[in-house]
Formats: C-alpha cells, sequence, structure tokens
C-alpha cells in the first residue's frame, strides 16, 4: 500500500505584531517567526517527509511590506521538500493577494479545490479562502463530489468546526460530513488551520488543528485557556493507519497569571515564580495579582516587577483584572510622616476602604509618602 509522511503546519500570520513587544524584543520576535519556517525543513529532513502543507494564514494580511515578503520567499526557498500553502481569511486568493508577490520553485499555492499530486500516490484537496469571507462550508464544497480515493488523498481546510458565535455560522466546517467522507475511504486525514493551539478534532484522530509554529498569544494558566498549546507542528504518518506526532517548533511563551498576594512571603512566592521562566527574554507575562500588602511587601513587590520588567520581553499587570491594594499595618501608619490635614484625610480613606475610589486614593497617598 501506498504510504507518505508529511509535516502538518499552519498559522504563520508573517508580518504579525504584538503591541505589548516593544523595541529589541519585538524584533527577536520576528526573527524568531521566520526562524520557525527553518526549523520545519529541519523537521522534514529528520522524519522523511516529502512535503510540507500550510493549512491557511501564511501571512497576516495581503498589504505587507515588500522586506517581509522577501524574506519569507527566501525562507521557503531553502526548504528542503516541496511547500503546498493554502490562501486563508487573513491571506485570501483575491486580487491583490501576497501569494502573486511570491514565488518559488518548490512553493505551491493550493488555488482551487483540484486534486493536486504532492507524491506517487498522493494527492491534496484544498479548500481556499477566495474571498475574506466564506458564505458556506468551504471544505465540504470541495469534498462533496469525490469519490473514494484509489491512494492516499489529504485534505486541507481552513475554519472552526463549530461556531465561535454560538449560532449557526455559514462558514462552519460540518465535521460529521468530514468523519463520513474519512469513513468512506474519500479522504485520509484533514488538516486544519485557523486555531493557534494544535488539537485534535472529533473521534477518528485525522483531523487535526496544527496551531501556529509559534506562540501568538496568551495562554491562561489558571484555567489552562487561551492560546493553550502552540509552537508546534504536526508529523503526519499515513498508511495502514495514520499516526499524528506533535513536535515542538516555538521558542517563544506567552501567559497570563493569577497570583493571590497577601504577606511578604506571598510576594516572594510570587517573584520566584517569575523568576523561574528559563528564557526570559522570550516570554511575556501579563500578570493579574489580588490582595492586600503592607507598605514593605508592597515595596518589595514592585522593586522585584522592576528588576524583571528589565528582563522579559513583556512584563505588565492585567489593569482590568488587577485587585491589588496597599494597606499598612499600625506600625507603618505610625511610621509615617503625615499630620495635620493629610493624616485626617488619610484616616477617613481608611475608614472607607470598602469604597474603591476611597481605597485607590488611599493608596496613592501611600505611594506618595513612600517617595518622599
Amino acid at each position: 500500500m501506498t504510504a507518505t509522511t508529511f509535516i502538518h503546519t499552519s498559522d504563520f500570520q508573517l508580518g504579525m505584531t504584538r503591541w505589548f513587544l516593544k523595541g529589541e524584543a519585538q524584533g527577536r520576535f520576528n526573527d524568531d517567526r521566520e526562524a520557525a519556517i527553518m526549523r520545519l525543513g529541519e523537521l522534514a529532513e529528520d522524519t522523511g517527509a516529502e512535503f510540507i502543507v500550510v493549512a491557511g494564514d501564511v501571512f497576516e494580511h495581503n498589504a505587507l511590506s515588500r522586506e517581509i515578503l522577501a524574506r519569507a520567499t527566501e525562507m521557503f526557498k531553502r526548504l528542503p521538500v516541496p511547500v503546498y500553502v493554502l490562501p486563508g481569511n487573513h491571506d485570501p486568493l483575491v486580487a491583490d493577494s501576497v501569494f502573486y508577490k511570491t514565488s518559488a520553485d518548490n512553493i505551491h499555492v493550493i488555488a482551487d479545490s483540484e486534486p493536486i499530486e504532492a507524491a506517487p500516490g498522493v494527492e491534496l484537496v484544498g479548500a481556499p479562502y477566495l474571498s475574506k469571507r466564506a458564505n458556506h462550508d468551504l471544505v465540504r464544497q470541495a469534498l462533496e463530489p469525490l469519490e473514494p480515493a484509489a491512494g492516499i488523498r489529504i485534505a486541507v481546510g481552513h475554519g472552526q468546526v463549530d461556531s465561535r458565535s454560538g449560532e449557526d455560522d455559514a462558514d462552519t466546517i460540518d465535521l460529521a460530513f468530514v468523519e463520513d467522507c474519512l469513513d468512506r475511504g474519500v479522504i485520509d486525514y484533514l488538516a486544519l488551520g485557523d486555531t493557534h493551539s494544535t488539537a485534535s478534532l472529533g473521534t477518528t484522530g485525522r483531523v487535526w488543528f496544527s496551531g501556529s509554529p509559534e506562540t501568538t498569544d496568551y495562554k491562561e494558566t489558571s484555567t489552562g485557556g487561551g492560546e493553550s498549546d502552540s509552537g508546534n507542528a504536526l508529523v503526519v504518518r499515513v498508511g495502514d493507519e495514520v499516526d499524528i506526532e506533535k513536535r515542538r517548533i516555538g521558542c517563544w511563551t506567552f501567559e497570563a497569571v493569577d497570583a493571590a498576594v497577601d504577606s511578604a512571603a506571598d510576594v516572594d512566592r510570587f517573584l520566584a515564580r517569575l523568576g523561574e521562566y528559563p528564557d526570559k527574554v522570550r516570554t511575556a507575562v501579563k500578570y493579574s495579582l489580588r490582595g492586600t500588602l503592607g507598605v514593605e511587601a508592597h515595596a518589595r513587590l514592585q522593586r522585584g516587577l522592576e528588576e524583571y520588567e528589565a528582563v522579559f520581553a513583556s512584563l505588565r499587570p492585567r489593569e482590568r483584572t488587577m485587585d491589588l491594594y496597599l494597606e499598612p499595618n499600625e506600625e507603618e501608619l505610625a511610621s509615617l510622616d503625615i499630620s495635620g490635614y493629610a493624616a485626617e484625610a488619610l484616616q477617613e480613606l481608611l475608614d472607607n476602604r470598602e469604597d474603591p475610589v476611597a481605597r485607590d486614593a488611599a493608596n496613592l497617598l501611600f505611594r506618595l509618602e513612600g517617595q518622599s
């Protein structure tokens, strides 16, 4: 029986910027996202893959700079195997498509749903975006005319199998129909893009989101939600059975961290947690802290955060969910050099701590006093 091994990836979104990365950090991010393309080539050589499939959103949009296009094309040219790229919703195959501005002998744009021979006995059938939005199920449209395959047939699509809005979105991929196609031998595997985390869909083990090969958004560490498993590529082996191997490609970490800090010991634990990130120059953390700290513990927290801010690619508070208050104990209050009207105002604020405005004002007064 015919067998093949290939690499399934998607969602490079080359040209993407992250607003929270500044200066050198954004430059590193750009360089590493381009370098991920070369790591896919190394993975192909390591696993004996015959080709690479990119299931949509190679580029962030169709209006990219000449420099980004030139660098991306150069990276693709250096890959050791053919690359089949599917236009996605970010880079649809429209009149001004970026794909008309890039060309290399080993780059093959999946421009329609006609079967493409990727290797002897192996064909690809794609469902490209020909406009920014689809008003129907593109994958179903590509697969409905097909009879069971004589050899191996890989389908390539881009989109969701569940509605994002909870309503009946016209472009939602019909997973039950896809699984019927798998059962009847119409296709052997569906390579999907759009979701940036790696995930298996349905019950067959033959429908996958590859996820982005480099992290693009935050993982929620408290819930496991968000972009929970990006930075991977899939090695797909199709023969008598279909075997999927997830391989790590990315080198960046984006995490959203929540912590309760009500004591100096809590502060030390939180700062130690930040210290455990191994590659801080390629790590972005947004943090949400809740609790009440005395003046000394709060100052320790601020000093630690300032030290780490100089090292991390990005380290910033999640303002919307921050619930941290500064509240000195009696000894700290006695040591504050406040008298007269200021002392009376402080006491009034402290008497109304349940009022968020009063607590914020008291916090500000403590900080100002600490800086004097």
